[in-house]
């Protein structure tokens, strides 16, 4: 199926309890459940890999396959303390990043979507993937969540199980990481269309 990059989440308390209840009977291998998780939330999910991953087609074989592989590892989720789509953007970035290493050594062109591109080229979308590449993990998922998958501090504050002034001092820091990386690859937010968005106030 095509995904689309879902910047919203339903976090209603209905929709928390259908969770709840569709993680603890998808433990037990009931179908329907692992069906309504996917239904719920493969589109943020595609939205949280592609910005990793940078390629449309890409994105989606990740996404089948964070699903795929949420089958047999979702037995290893415990909901006391970390909420159900916290842990599943953890599965993502795992699953992401073994994508991307497995790939290194392989060229491949980058598919751009043009409306989050903002006509930037190859040449400069790839310096902005090196620029959150270098970023610390925890950084770099508040950077991706605040910015591309476009949830509040509180929001990924709640997501992650930490305080909403620890996310935004990894924002922060996050930000200023960016912004160094970028002088470093000669890409300056001044001089880039691809980086505003992640380095403005």
């Amino acid at each position: 199926m095509g995904f689309r990059a879902r910047a919203a989440l339903d976090d209603a308390p209905e929709t928390r309890e259908k969770t709840r209840l569709a993680v603890a009977r998808a433990k037990e291998g009931d179908q329907e459940a692992l069906r309504f998780l996917y239904i719920t939330y493969s589109h943020n999910i595609y939205g949280y890999v592609r910005s990793i991953v940078r390629d449309d087609h890409e994105a989606e074989d990740v996404t089948q396959h964070v699903f795929a592989k949420l089958m047999t590892s979702l037995v290893k989720y415990d909901d006391r303390g970390v909420p159900f789509f916290a842990w599943l953007l953890r599965l993502a970035r795992n699953v992401a990043i073994d994508h991307l290493r497995a790939n290194r050594l392989t060229p491949t062109e980058t598919v751009l979507d043009p409306a989050s591109s903002a006509g930037m080229d190859l040449d400069h979308a790839e310096t902005v993937r090196a620029a959150l590449a270098a970023l610390p993990d925890e950084q770099r998922e508040v950077v991706v969540l605040r910015h591309i998958v476009g949830l509040t501090p509180a929001e990924i504050a709640e997501r992650l199980g930490r305080t909403e002034s620890s996310i935004h001092g990894l924002h922060h820091r996050g930000r200023r990481t960016i912004q160094r990386e970028l002088t470093l690859l000669d890409s300056t937010p001044c001089t880039r269309p691809a980086a505003p968005h992640l380095v403005a106030a």
